[in-house]
């Protein structure tokens, strides 16, 4: 395995940091007090400036191999730039969630009249999307448990069911739905389910109320939904009725690579600030720095963050080389390593700032809240915990005794 940085990846990395130290980091106190200005949910003009700046520097829709020509593995370093601002950073260069994903599924799976009304746009920019298929009612984190009734009635699709924390719906920007549910629950178990696109202004598609995380609403929301009746024409759907599933497994493989990838950026900048804290601040007549318990956090978290690093540029290599089903028990590792890494990086800088770091002054809360759900969306790590020892006791083993 070679993970050495290609001179494309390099010169891309290189640019993605002069972007984010000119003008993403300075960004962030004008986004969040245009937020204030405008509403919650209303989304900043100095986004738009920013995405115009992305453009001009070649930084734009780098997560698609067909587009940047880049692959996972050289991706990843720009993932984990990005996650160092992680709200602003991967919008401004249209590589943010879960729009990636919903690219990547209608660029594998859509028709070419599907790809001109939605992909286009969203590759350009112009809009926003959501993917719908966790509910309130079932297990989600088993796909098949899912309720959610897409019913064919002549030249339609009716729909009819409830999701909930679905993100990106509370902008207004987003304008379509991949929404997935059962066209047929008497098919084999993984035949059952099915996607299909929704617009956003379809009669009887009722944003019910936006979740917040931890206390916080994010500018594009998580928000439960309500479909009564909601009828769309049958072209709407995606591949073949009963390919839901196999869509589902096939939007999830590089889309964690992004995930945790942002993970270890929002954990990287969590210890540069614990860093400079510790520089900087004097307790019981000796700065932070030389204090034992300060300098264990901050070796235990360089240590692991590194660790995590290589998992995931690992399973970057196997995805480039073998595809998504070749490194199937790795993507759910990393699913599980980085967040898991992030949260307790994150956690003790909390600790190192004190009051300080549970405030709005730094961005640590936030990033901690948004660490810890990242343990729980695409699936909770209990689940990939779950997937990954009923690998490891099926391998065969070179020696046991």
């Amino acid at each position: 395995m070679d993970f050495a940085q290609s001179d494309r990846a390099r010169e891309t990395c290189e640019a993605m940091w002069d972007f984010m130290r000119e003008e993403v980091f300075p960004a962030e106190p004008t986004w969040a007090s245009q937020l204030r200005e405008n509403g919650e949910h209303s989304t900043p003009a100095v986004l738009d400036d920013l995405k115009e700046s992305a453009r001009r520097r070649g930084l734009w829709n780098l997560f698609l191999p067909r587009l940047s020509g880049m692959s996972n593995v050289e991706y990843a370093a720009v993932a984990e730039i990005s996650g160092w601002s992680p709200v602003i950073a991967p919008e401004a260069i249209n590589c943010q969630a879960p729009d990636t994903g919903n690219m990547e599924t209608l660029d594998l799976f859509a028709t070419e009249a599907q790809k001109e009304r939605w992909l286009e746009p969203l590759l350009d920019g112009r809009i926003r999307s959501a993917f719908a298929m966790t509910e309130p009612g079932v297990a989600s984190s088993d796909a098949t448990n899912i309720e959610l009734s897409i019913v064919r009635d002549g030249t339609d699709y009716v729909i009819n069911g409830s999701k909930w924390w679905i993100s990106g719906v509370a902008d207004e920007r987003c304008q379509i739905f991949i929404v997935m549910g059962k066209t047929d629950p008497d098919a084999d178990t993984h035949r059952q389910q099915s996607m299909i696109l929704v617009p956003r202004d379809t009669p009887g598609l009722e944003i019910v109320r936006h979740l917040p995380i931890f206390g916080y609403q994010d500018q594009h929301g998580h928000s439960e939904l309500r479909f009564v009746d909601v009828r769309v024409p049958a072209e709407n759907l995606l591949g073949e009725e009963g390919d839901g599933f196999t869509i589902a497994q096939a939007r999830l493989g590089p889309g964690r690579i992004h995930h945790a990838m942002r993970a270890l950026g929002m954990a990287e900048r969590a210890l540069a600030l614990m860093v400079d804290r510790a520089q900087s601040r004097v307790a019981f007549g000796r700065p932070l720095a030389e204090q034992g318990v300060v300098q264990e956090h901050i070796a235990r978290s360089r240590v692991e963050i590194d660790q995590a690093r290589l998992y995931v540029l690992q399973t970057a290599w196997l995805i480039d080389q073998y595809g998504a089903k070749g490194a199937k028990t790795e993507i759910s590792g990393i699913k599980v390593a980085a967040p898991e890494v992030a949260t307790r990086v994150i956690d003790r800088a909390i600790e190192v700032f004190g009051a300080a770091g549970v405030s709005d002054d730094t961005p640590l809360a936030y990033f901690y809240a948004w660490a810890r759900v990242l343990r729980i969306v695409d699936g909770p790590d209990a689940v990939h915990r779950r997937g990954i020892a009923r690998h490891e006791l099926r391998r065969s083993r070179p020696y046991v005794g």
